[in-house]
Parts: C-alpha cells; structure tokens; sequence
C-alpha cells in the first residue's frame, strides 16, 4: 500500500465565519487555504496535519440538531479534542461552551480521564477530554466480532 494519511472532514456550516472563528479562538486552527467558487469559498483550516474544510451550507438540515455525545443513528458522531484540562477550557469558552452532555468522569475505565460534549456554531457536538491514554494491549479485532453486530452476516452464505 502506498501513502495514507488522514486529509479533512467537511463540514457543512450554517456560519462558516463564526465556526472558522471557533475553531481558531479555541482549538488552535489556523487558516490553511481559501477556494473561491464563484460567490462561494471553501476555507481550510488546520491543526498540525489535521484539516477541517468549512462549506457554507446551501440548505437547511432535514433532522434536528445531535444533542448529548452525538447522533445516534448512524453518522459521525462528533469530533474530540485532548486538552490538559477539561474545567479550564470551558472556563476559557464562557457562554460560547454550549454543553450538550456532562461534564462526566470516567475513572473506571481511566483514572483521570473527563469529558464533555459540546455544540459548534452548526450545533455539530464536538467531545473535549482530558486524561484519556491507550489501553496497553487491547484484544485484537476478530471476525466473530464483526458478524455477531451485523444481523445479515448470520444469513450469508
């Protein structure tokens, strides 16, 4: 297999002004590259090699707004970022800290580890955390994993 990298997640904005400013102000985006497209542009912004690449939406959403840690339907169900502390950043956010769910803590699973979800300007929920680290030797990923979660696969030849 040749090159693989991570590129960007798109995102459909209802503002694509306030959701550049918010994640600049306050995860440390910086602007990467604007594509004008006749009276619209598309503008990326990046985190070290992470990209997101902001769309001014041109229809309203046919479903209401994620609300707690995401969708739970089938989607993406929200973005996360490691912060050294989780209190902090939300004090550093004020009112612009629309909290979907928590903040919870989840010490038993990792000692130390605290989260809460937030809304973007697009109402897109988008995990802050603190204290998360790998599990040192997780089970490896067997088919009868994959095939117990699907119905479908029971029936496949």
């Amino acid at each position: 297999m040749g090159l693989l990298t991570f590129s960007h997640i798109a995102i459909s904005c209802t503002d694509a002004i306030a959701t550049e400013k918010f994640y600049t102000k306050y995860f440390g985006f910086t602007r990467a590259r604007v594509v004008p497209l006749g009276d619209q542009q598309i503008v990326f912004i990046k985190l070290g090699q992470m990209y997101l690449e902001l769309f001014q939406a041109s229809a309203e959403s046919p479903v209401p707004p994620p609300t707690n840690d995401g969708p739970q339907y089938p989607a993406w169900r929200h973005l996360a970022f490691q912060v050294d502390n989780v209190d902090a950043k939300l004090a550093e956010m004020k009112d612009e800290a629309k909290i979907a769910l928590g903040p919870l803590n989840f010490d038993d699973f990792i000692p130390g580890w605290r989260t809460v979800w937030v809304a973007d300007p697009n109402g897109n929920i988008v995990e802050i955390s603190q204290g998360y680290v790998d599990q040192e030797n997780p089970p490896q990923l067997e088919d009868a994993d994959i095939n117990s979660r699907i119905p479908e696969a029971a029936n496949a030849p």
